[in-house]
């Protein structure tokens, strides 16, 4: 328990960090949202009058401890472009992304864990060759990229979807998930090979260690000492890789987003940075800050559990 509310204060802090650090950042860079809500003609009596209204005045603390305070309660304030509820836009958008960020992570589990188990087992083999020399050419693809054949190959060449034909989950979900198969595909194919490389390299290390060949002079066939025995310690590293790809996914999503032309957070921040939108891109990168020190937390109290080695320090 302790170990837990350690954690987690550290997680809060990292939080509030950020927040003043993101907060800051839009209130220093270049470009004055009153100015961009109402034109370059606009003359400098309404610009001033705006910026009063906005509360663009009040001193940047002042600001930031206002904001805070009403996004922690759930008000994550007003668009400056379209007047609306930031929290409607993000609610509208946010299941978008966070569908897209699981099925990736589904994939990953699916082609990875299996493959790097078999390669393993038939280490030196035709096939774990050619694993090894396919992993090189995904790992050195971004997931944009990935895309962007997927989206040629898949969607143009052999018409198994409509590139930027997306259905919203609100009108047929089928469609939907059919729909982000390809881009979540796109963004797990790189963190996939990644992770058979990581599962091979543990596991091969966990086996020249002396408990496994006490293990096989007690008389432990291969499949029990590898499932009893070697898999536990190896993937003690692999699911903190894992916990750390999850994250970068939830970031990585956001670009992919563009490729596919999936209206998720990703295309709703890039409009937002354009049109200085500072309430809904400083909501968006805070939520997604939130979402992955969640997930650092989760794996570190995963990772508490199942090497129960680790002490409080």
């Amino acid at each position: 328990m302790k170990y837990v509310i350690k954690k987690t204060a550290t997680m809060l802090i990292t939080v509030l960090l950020v927040s003043f650090f993101v907060f800051l950042a839009f209130s220093i860079i270049p470009g004055d949202p009153a100015v961009a809500k109402l034109g370059t003609q606009a003359t400098p009596e309404k610009v001033m009058a705006l910026r009063e209204e906005m509360g663009l005045n009040r001193p940047l603390l002042v600001r930031f401890v206002s904001w805070i305070k009403d996004f922690i309660f759930g008000d994550m304030g007003t668009s400056y472009s379209y007047s609306l509820s930031v929290k409607a836009m993000l609610a509208d958008k946010f299941p978008i992304t966070i569908t897209l960020t699981i099925l990736s992570f589904i994939f990953i589990m699916i082609m990875s864990v299996p493959l790097g188990l078999y390669i393993t087992e038939h280490d030196g083999s035709i096939v774990s060759k050619a694993v090894d020399c396919i992993n090189q050419v995904l790992m050195a693809i971004p997931p944009f990229f990935s895309g962007m054949l997927i989206t040629y190959f898949f969607g143009i060449v052999l018409r198994l979807f409509v590139p930027g034909g997306f259905v919203s989950y609100k009108r047929s979900l089928g469609e939907f998930i059919v729909y982000l198969i390809f881009p979540a595909i796109a963004i797990a194919l790189p963190k996939s090979a990644m992770t058979i490389r990581m599962l091979k390299m543990s596991i091969l290390s966990e086996a020249g260690k002396d408990y496994v060949r006490t293990a096989y002079s007690r008389g432990n066939t291969t499949t029990a000492v590898m499932y009893k025995h070697v898999l536990k310690n190896a993937f003690i590293p692999v699911i903190t890789f894992l916990g750390m790809t999850l994250s970068d996914i939830v970031a990585g999503s956001l670009i992919v987003e563009q490729v596919f032309s999936i209206p998720g957070l990703g295309r709703l921040l890039v409009t937002s940075i354009s049109n200085r939108d500072y309430p809904v891109v400083q909501a968006i990168i805070v939520l997604i800050v939130v979402i992955v020190v969640v997930i650092n937390l989760l794996v570190d109290v995963l990772y508490r559990v199942i090497d129960p080695r680790i002490e409080d320090e």
